[in-house]
């Protein structure tokens, strides 16, 4: 769709980290003329985080992402046996027992998995413009300005229909907007970055808890190891001073307890325990996504994918609003959706912050904490909530047991050929999935069809329906229980998802 002569951009999303490029990725898939504007002139390289869990596995093999994510050899499928995760730094969780699709985890730096989502992004015709910085903010009448300082320093203005803030836990986007960002603050001073170890055997190894605190040593004997300190004694006094290597080097040897000599640092950071999360993720023109929206202490890789989770779940009502066919109160779903799953993610979290405590009076609470994660029960709980698989929605199908769950990868036949659900997806349309060859929903659709996808296919396993309505996003809107009123129930549910007849 053009833009409108009074705007530059339909949307202009706010930071080029993996959130903001995988959303505009899935925007431009959808049609959507959208900016990416990204305040470092050249990307770091520098991953945060490092691990894809299985939802977030599962939704990008429903774009065909999964394969170009990761850097190394396919991630193994499920079913392989055990496969060891941590909570609070107890490796005593089994995610293979909870997963049930796909790989269980994805081993793919955030640096490496940013550039495959902007490089997909730019494909697709969005345009990703680097060292330009958000300084001002203001609403019009119909579109938002955006004031952004370039490389030179000087100052340019542009207009959007529409502004996401994917800028990071000190997000712009969030500050200019004045949306308060609240939760509890810090109590803990962690430090992190790459250096060469000079005397390997003598760095402590893996994750290791004494009673002055943590450190966490990815040992790399070939180039620069990945370290990390947590300091229990309290928050670093400014959050926002270089790290210079003689802290960091000062830091380890103090927990540790003895000398580890280092050299070639690179990405020294702070960071804190600080559980925040805005307290709306929408005014206006402007939305908020990942980071942006939420920030706690790294515990189980849980950040990254909640905002990539964030940007699939967005995308596609964005771009029902921007098209003008969403039905009314479609965008606003977006946080109702997905701010109790941060919320939840932020108490998990918290409590994973508060057993990590190295008080040696927290030993024995840990000892019985790991026993319990062997009971199936606490297994599936908590390997659940870590893994993502847990997440379902209110989709407003009453009765409907499939309504709200995440859309299986069924095995499908449509005439002479084999797909798999995962694969009708990968256009980011909505799809109705008729596992029975039913002329009356056929007609009850037709109406949608412009904009949404209709298949009749045989499916290699039952699951309790005759069809399924499946958002972009993977999560089902409604399925039909095969009886009198499908017909009617389903048209009900493509107005709701869907808006009006196209």
């Amino acid at each position: 769709m053009p833009n409108s002569p009074a705007v530059d951009t339909q949307v202009a999303v706010v930071g080029g980290g993996p959130v903001g490029t995988l959303l505009a990725r899935e925007l431009a898939l959808l049609g959507v003329d959208v900016t990416v504007l990204e305040k470092l002139s050249s990307p770091d390289g520098f991953s945060k985080a490092g691990t894809l869990h299985a939802r977030t596995a599962q939704t990008l093999h429903r774009r065909g992402l999964l394969e170009a994510v990761q850097p190394g050899p396919p991630a193994p499928p499920v079913g392989l046996g055990r496969v060891p995760f941590h909570f609070s730094g107890m490796f005593d969780l089994d995610l293979g027992r909870v997963v049930t699709e796909g790989p269980v985890m994805v081993g793919s730096p955030q640096a490496w998995a940013q550039e495959v989502f902007a490089a997909e992004a730019e494909r697709l015709g969005a345009r990703i413009r680097r060292g330009r910085e958000l300084v001002g903010l203001d609403e019009e009448p119909d579109a938002m300005r955006l004031t952004v300082r370039g490389p030179g320093g000087a100052t340019e203005t542009l207009r959007a229909s529409w502004v996401v803030g994917a800028d990071g836990a000190r997000s712009a986007v969030r500050r200019l907007t004045g949306i308060p960002f609240t939760g509890t603050p810090a109590r803990v001073g962690a430090l992190i970055g790459e250096v060469r170890l000079l005397d390997p055997a003598r760095a402590p190894q893996g994750w290791q808890r004494n009673p002055r605190g943590w450190t966490l040593v990815w040992l790399n004997l070939f180039g620069r190891s990945r370290v990390c300190t947590y300091d229990f004694r309290g928050p670093h006094a400014d959050r926002r001073a270089p790290v210079t290597l003689e802290e960091f080097r000062t830091e380890v040897e103090r927990i540790a307890g003895h000398p580890v000599p280092m050299d070639s640092p690179s990405g020294l950071t702070r960071f804190s325990d600080a559980a925040l999360q805005a307290e709306y993720y929408r005014v206006g023109r402007v939305l908020l996504a990942g980071d942006a929206a939420h920030v706690h202490f790294p515990a189980g890789g849980q950040g990254v994918n909640l905002g990539l989770q964030d940007a699939v779940n967005l995308g596609w009502k964005l771009a029902a609003e921007v098209h003008g066919w969403a039905p009314p109160g479609l965008l606003d779903t977006y946080e109702t959706e997905r701010a109790p799953v941060a919320e939840a993610v932020l108490e998990n979290v918290r409590a994973q912050v508060a057993l990590m405590d190295p008080d040696p009076r927290m030993d024995s609470l840990r000892t019985l904490f790991a026993r319990m994660m062997h009971f199936d029960d606490v297994n599936q709980y908590l390997g659940g909530m870590i893994s993502g698989v847990d997440v379902t929605y209110d989709t407003g199908g009453r009765g409907d047991p499939l309504a709200g769950r995440f859309a299986p990868d069924l095995l499908l036949k449509t005439g002479d050929t084999l797909t798999g659900l995962a694969e009708l997806l990968h256009d980011a349309r909505p799809l109705l999935l008729l596992l029975t060859d039913s002329e009356e929903l056929r007609g009850a659709a037709e109406p949608w069809r412009p904009r949404v996808n209709v298949v009749t296919a045989t499916a290699s396993e039952p699951i309790g329906t005759d069809a399924l309505l499946v958002r972009p996003d993977g999560y089902i809107a409604w399925s039909a229980p095969g009886g009198a009123g499908d017909a009617d129930a389903l048209a009900g549910a493509l107005g709701c998802w869907f808006g009006d007849p196209a």
